[in-house]
């Protein structure tokens, strides 16, 4: 395996280096201001990401997975309630769904955009069901029209998980374009540094246009206070953004349309390179925001083969992600076993995940095609 990256698989230094002026003085700004906890940089960025997503609340918090979990209990959701969500998208929504005491329902994938199978969901509804966390997949987003359809159906709370998909959109039955956050009753972001909108640090937010659940989650973030030290929340925490991150991610959300954007004319390259190989590349849609650039190749073997050959190569991958959450052991006692889910355990075993950020160049993608081709023909 290689030491000296040709083509590392991700490289914050380079989309920090055009910023590196802006984010300083934002440092600088909180240091010398005294005050760093929810203070006023939160106060804005919150303003601020709300706005972007279209949404009337934003409450920040310490990590997009105190976002999914706090959205669930700020939402009601507990012991005797089953949600349904993914086994694809690592463990993070099920684990989330476990800790507020709930029961994951576990449902497959369309196999193109491996986000969450519509049919599978409206199978999967029973009396118990309170709930459904569709995942936003590699920046691209799922069925919305179709599961919000169902969700209203059955009168589910649907709970958007957004981590990969900052400003990502797709087109609702008006033809209007609506991004993430707009679609469920709430929705689950982290700023995690290698995300679209990534912070130097961690930390996540929840949004919504119910300002009830706001004011809980406000409440919910801060041990469960109504005010100083009086706490009215059982399921309270410590979950807060802090001021220097929320000046950080202030500083890059103005760049997040240009970085979507080279996102996706990264995408049309690795398209256009690829295009004669048997590898399948993700669809093209307009408001796919590659979060990863994530391919499938024919078979498990191929897969292993072509990863190592990229890897001897100086070629950064990673495989997102190698274990569905139902054959995960900490999670054995949900009660599935291999072939519950057959398109989500086809796909694991098929998928890679190529290079993608901003600053990626032409000549990096072209290296990265060529290298694929050597080691696949």
């Amino acid at each position: 395996m290689s030491t000296s990256w040709r083509v590392p698989f991700g490289d914050l230094q380079r989309s920090h280096q055009a910023l590196q002026a802006d984010l300083i003085a934002a440092a600088k700004r909180v240091i010398e201001s005294g005050w760093y906890i929810l203070g006023t940089e939160v106060t804005a960025f919150e303003q601020e990401f709300a706005a972007a997503c279209g949404v009337a609340h934003c409450i920040s918090v310490a990590s997009g997975a105190d976002a999914l979990y706090l959205a669930l209990v700020a939402a009601g959701i507990g012991p005797g309630d089953e949600v349904i969500t993914v086994a694809n998208a690592c463990m993070y929504d099920v684990a989330a769904i476990v800790q507020s005491g709930a029961q994951p329902v576990l449902v497959d994938v369309d196999p193109t955009t491996q986000n969450m199978d519509p049919a599978a969901l409206a199978a999967a509804i029973t009396p118990r069901t309170r709930a459904v966390i569709p995942v936003h997949l590699f920046g691209r987003l799922a069925d919305m029209p179709a599961i919000m359809e169902i969700a209203e159906r059955h009168g589910l709370i649907v709970i958007e998980d957004a981590a990969q998909a900052h400003s990502a959109w797709r087109l609702d039955d008006t033809g209007r374009p609506r991004p993430a956050g707009q679609w469920g009753h709430l929705a689950a972001f982290s700023f995690y540094p290698s995300k679209n909108l990534g912070a130097l640090g961690d930390g996540g937010a929840v949004t919504t246009n119910h300002r009830e659940w706001a004011d809980r989650l406000r409440q919910l973030r801060m041990y469960g206070w109504e005010r100083k030290y009086y706490t009215i929340e059982p399921g309270g925490r410590n979950s807060r953004l802090d001021e220097l991150q929320a000046a950080l991610l202030r500083v890059k959300l103005p760049h997040l349309a240009a970085a979507n954007a080279a996102r996706r004319e990264r995408a049309g390259w690795y398209t256009t390179a690829l295009a004669d190989l048997p590898v399948e590349v993700p669809s093209d849609e307009p408001g796919h925001v590659y979060h990863l650039f994530v391919i499938i190749l024919p078979d498990h073997t191929t897969r292993d083969r072509l990863r190592n050959h990229l890897l001897a190569h100086g070629i950064g991958c990673d495989i997102h992600y190698p274990v569905p959450t139902h054959l995960q052991p900490a999670y054995a006692d949900l009660g599935y076993r291999p072939g519950s889910l057959p398109i989500t355990e086809d796909l694991a075993g098929r998928i890679l995940s190529l290079p993608m950020y901003p600053e990626l160049s032409y000549d990096e993608v072209m290296l990265v095609a060529e290298t694929i081709r050597a080691g696949i023909i």
